[in-house]
């Protein structure tokens, strides 16, 4: 064990004595440009998608988009959270629908209350003394105003219009025989 010969020893205790310098690779660190989501950023908490979201319903969208603008969030991003979305490229998904449809039942709520007021004051003395245009004005005002406050509903929009209780009937596929497999059995 150990024995070598002169020549491999010598080579070896003058490689440990001067070590020969290795080469330095070089190396380059290149930022290369690519679309997407960048290393550091983060995305928009839900939390504050829902006060955009909500701050367009109840305050305006120049609001909103101004809210938006504070966090450094695009105008066309605070718009998808108006509509429930999480970004522009999911506006049919709509994860925070509830919350959207919340503020806008909260709206309906309070306009309710003021037309359910304004219709009190409305009395037949008033409307008997009214032009019937004026009446049919009054009339259609107050229509819009409930038509604008109260939530959307739609086959898309999770509400159901129909009134009543929704059946799903499934039927399955008739096969013909000759779609089977046919397996020979022996006697």
């Amino acid at each position: 064990m150990g024995i070598v010969s002169d020549k491999d020893f010598d080579s070896a205790l003058v490689d440990c004595v001067n070590p020969k310098p290795k080469p330095v690779p070089i190396a380059q660190i290149v930022d290369i440009t690519r679309p997407g989501r960048k290393e550091g950023d983060v995305n928009v908490p839900d939390s504050l998608r829902q006060i955009i979201g909500d701050t367009s319903v109840t305050d305006g969208r120049q609001e909103a988009v101004a809210l938006a603008k504070n966090f450094g969030i695009s105008p066309s991003a605070a718009s998808a959270y108006a509509h429930g979305a999480t970004s522009t490229a999911s506006y049919d998904e709509q994860p925070n629908r509830n919350t959207i449809v919340g503020a806008k039942e909260r709206i309906a709520k309070k306009a309710r209350a003021k037309l359910m007021l304004a219709l009190t004051q409305l009395t037949p003395d008033k409307l008997a003394a009214a032009k019937a245009r004026d009446i049919a004005g009054i009339a259609r005002d107050m229509s819009q105003v409930m038509k604008n406050v109260e939530p959307e509903s739609g086959p898309n929009t999770g509400v159901n219009t129909g009134g009543g209780p929704a059946f799903v009937f499934y039927a399955p596929q008739v096969r013909e025989e000759s779609s089977y497999q046919v397996i020979q059995a022996k006697d």
